[in-house]
């Protein structure tokens, strides 16, 4: 069975038509939470503008990144949240070498 082509114009119509999707509802409880990472998440790019070090710039990142995507539906769980949040405060470990100079 050939399936017919549609042409630009039907396939406008067709979305136009077609059913919206379901609002997603958020609970008073949810609202609350992310308000409160809002709020920490603000706090810690304020806080860590004078910071320096290699992982000051990738974390500032991460964390802006994270604001721009607060309405899509897969958040982090709270261990990932507070990783992110500490993280440009967080002084990466040294890497150990087989370098034996002195």
């Amino acid at each position: 069975m050939a399936t017919a082509k549609l042409t630009p114009l039907q396939e406008l119509e067709a979305r136009r038509n077609a059913p919206a999707a379901p609002k997603r509802v958020i609970s008073e409880e949810e609202k609350a939470t992310r308000k409160d990472r809002v709020a920490k998440a603000k706090d810690a790019l304020a806080r860590s503008v004078g910071a320096r070090g290699e992982q000051v710039a990738p974390a500032r990142a991460a964390l802006k990144t994270y604001l721009q995507r607060l309405n899509e539906p897969k958040q982090p769980d709270d261990a990932q949240f507070e990783a992110l949040i500490e993280a440009p405060f967080k002084v990466p470990p040294r890497k150990k070498t087989n370098d034996r100079r002195f």
